[in-house]
């Protein structure tokens, strides 16, 4: 396994997008999930640390080698690197064995040592006893376990997964999410995972790196990146907070932009201090209704264990999540009673993370 590790890198291209002086250092044995919308810059870095492309500044490091950097690049057949994409591309004319044994081939590993590592790779995907298969009798799932043997066979420095799982239903996913937490366990490996899926960086990820328009916004463990976001953004798109801009009249007081409507909130985490202007950031956990009030209930949506309702409040859109039993209908009209939220001064909208690299921010 190895410490991967990008400095200052940069990649634009002609038609917009791109990364912009990114700096992450993946440690050794560690899972980093690269999260962020499409266009974010979270399949560019993949495949700049892959060796896909080459940055146009700073450099790639993958264990204590220079593999792209001014006047140096490494093809990505000799990074030493396993990699799973959304399409698991397993060849049909060949068995799961023979798929799993194409790098080792190309390795010139021999014969005796190669089906040992074959087998061991299939035992560890739970593909025992499929080695003389061919791909069209196999389920997606055992497609992408097939490609995920073959990424691992290869004992690699570093595993690169770019959304396998995007394209299984939602039941197959969870499973495999599962197991695929399980595998990592077990083999320790480095792993770069990533996703437009905040539940799966979440529930997989030692840390989760969040991307906005090719700049991190905040790198933190998934409890910390939830709980404490560092921006509007990470709060938006992590937790589904609304934002909403608001003016401070007290620690826990607050009055909406526009319309002078004055509201408190149970706790307040301000983490670049309480200044006069700003955004709140205000998740549907963090919304309670009671019975009458400005707020209209424009849906109320069944959750299965909760329900949803979106609501129309002073020329805002919140969501609140409510327990089943308070029957709230489309409709309705309700007060929104805030518990907690996130403060961010004006001044401080596209703060970074303060672990950050100045030459990020």
């Amino acid at each position: 396994m190895a410490r991967v590790e990008l400095n200052d890198v940069g990649l634009l291209y002609e038609t917009g997008g791109g990364v912009s002086d990114v700096s992450l250092s993946i440690e050794d044995g560690e899972f980093v999930a690269l999260l962020g919308p499409s266009g974010s810059g979270k399949s560019t870095l993949l495949r700049l640390v892959g060796g896909f492309l080459n940055p146009d500044t700073g450099t790639v490091v993958i264990g204590k080698e220079t593999v792209a950097g001014k006047g140096r690049w490494i093809p990505p057949e000799r990074r030493n690197l396993g990699m799973v994409f959304q399409q698991h591309a397993v060849w049909p004319h060949r068995t799961v064995a023979e798929n799993v044994a194409y790098p080792l081939k190309l390795a010139k590993v021999g014969r005796a040592e190669r089906e040992e590592r074959v087998r061991e790779a299939l035992e560890l995907v739970g593909l025992e006893g499929f080695a003389d298969r061919r791909p069209e009798t196999l389920s997606g799932g055992q497609r992408q376990r097939v490609a995920l043997a073959r990424a691992l066979v290869g004992r690699p420095a570093a595993l690169l997964l770019d959304e396998p799982f995007a394209s299984l239903d939602a039941a197959l996913r969870d499973r495999l999410r599962a197991e695929l937490g399980a595998l990592v366990g077990r083999t320790g490996v480095t792993v770069i995972h990533v996703t437009h899926d905040r539940t799966e960086a979440l529930a997989l990820a030692d840390r989760v790196a969040v991307l906005k328009e090719g700049r991190l916004e905040q790198v933190a463990p998934p409890r910390e990146v939830y709980a404490s976001p560092k921006t509007p953004f990470v709060a938006s798109f992590v937790s589904d907070a609304a934002l909403i801009p608001v003016e401070a009249a007290s620690e826990k007081r607050f009055e909406l932009k526009g319309s002078g409507a004055s509201f408190e909130i149970g706790e307040v985490l301000a983490p670049y201090g309480l200044s006069r202007e700003g955004t709140l950031a205000l998740r549907p956990q963090d919304v309670e209704l009671v019975p009458g009030g400005r707020a209209i209930v424009r849906a109320a949506l069944f959750m299965g264990d909760s329900c949803e309702a979106h609501l129309e409040w002073e020329s805002h859109s919140l969501r609140a999540r409510i327990p089943i039993e308070a029957r709230i209908e489309s409709g309705d009209r309700v007060r929104p009673v805030f518990t907690s939220g996130t403060f961010f001064p004006v001044s401080q909208t596209t703060i970074q993370d303060p672990n950050l690299k100045r030459s990020q921010r």
